[in-house]
């Protein structure tokens, strides 16, 4: 069908197509600054979602007089195939069949208001070459601030309780705290659950097998995994480097929508 008859049978006229295609490339021609903000960010935040992209960049946004809404970023970056997909695996890290002391959930109707109130942990895999490690995190419940992380090359209880040590330490206030974590064996083990007494930290678990009861922990895990932690390394070392390197970006450079207030952080080295 011609354009003609096209145009004919949707009831607008050549002229008005023409206006609205040339609309439409002045349009993506003043978004072009957009894509180059988003790329800058993305150089150490590579993974990050649209939403949180659209917090870093509004005001930059506003400075250079361009109207973009939220789900108009959505859709530019659709346009430029710049959205992130998803990634889901799934790897077996907790063992709740044991008969050590497991602790009740203190967490069911708990209302967090403030920082080092509430610690969460809990344990997720990551390959190199060499094989599969593991890594401890410990995240303040509140703040969303990874307190404690450990990588190691084995499950044994030791490390999710030097990822405990490092939180501890960075501890500023002396209120009373709780440590919520699955029913893992490495969280209901004397060596851990000594270190949560010594520093008066009460123990929480999950009621069972279900993972929502320690949303956040899990949280945390997905995020570092799909955003920071995208390239496979070749030795543990490196990996561990790279860990590093992630968890000092999540805590400094990533916004955390689910706070109250949300901070623009400058994108510096």
């Amino acid at each position: 069908m011609s354009l003609a008859k096209s145009c004919r049978f949707m009831g607008v006229s050549r002229q008005s197509l023409y206006q609205a295609e040339q609309r439409h490339q002045q349009r993506e021609t003043g978004l072009e600054p957009v894509k180059a903000m988003v790329q800058e960010i993305r150089k150490r935040l590579p993974r990050l979602g649209t939403r949180k992209l659209y917090h870093l960049i509004k005001p930059e946004l506003l400075e250079a007089g361009i109207k973009l809404g939220r789900d108009g970023l959505f859709g530019y970056l659709r346009r430029q195939r710049m959205l992130i997909a998803p990634k889901r695996s799934y790897t077996k890290t907790t063992d709740s069949k044991h008969w050590m002391k497991k602790h009740p959930n203190l967490l069911a109707n708990l209302e967090i208001h403030h920082p080092e109130q509430v610690l969460v942990s809990d344990i997720t895999y990551l390959e190199s070459d060499e094989g599969v490690h593991y890594l401890s995190l410990v995240t303040d419940a509140c703040s969303r601030k990874i307190m404690g992380h450990e990588l190691s090359h084995d499950l044994r209880a030791v490390h999710p309780n030097a990822a405990l040590k490092q939180a501890i330490a960075q501890r500023v206030a002396d209120h009373p705290m709780i440590h919520h974590s699955d029913r893992g064996v490495q969280y209901c083990s004397a060596t851990y659950q000594e270190t949560l007494s010594k520093h008066h930290i009460q123990p929480s678990m999950t009621d069972g097998y279900d993972c929502y009861q320690n949303a956040l922990a899990e949280r945390v895990n997905g995020i570092l995994k799909q955003e920071f932690l995208l390239y496979r390394c070749k030795t543990f070392e490196k990996l561990k480097r790279l860990v590093d390197e992630s968890v000092d970006a999540y805590n400094r450079l990533r916004p955390h929508l689910s706070l109250s207030v949300i901070q623009r952080s400058k994108l510096t080295p």
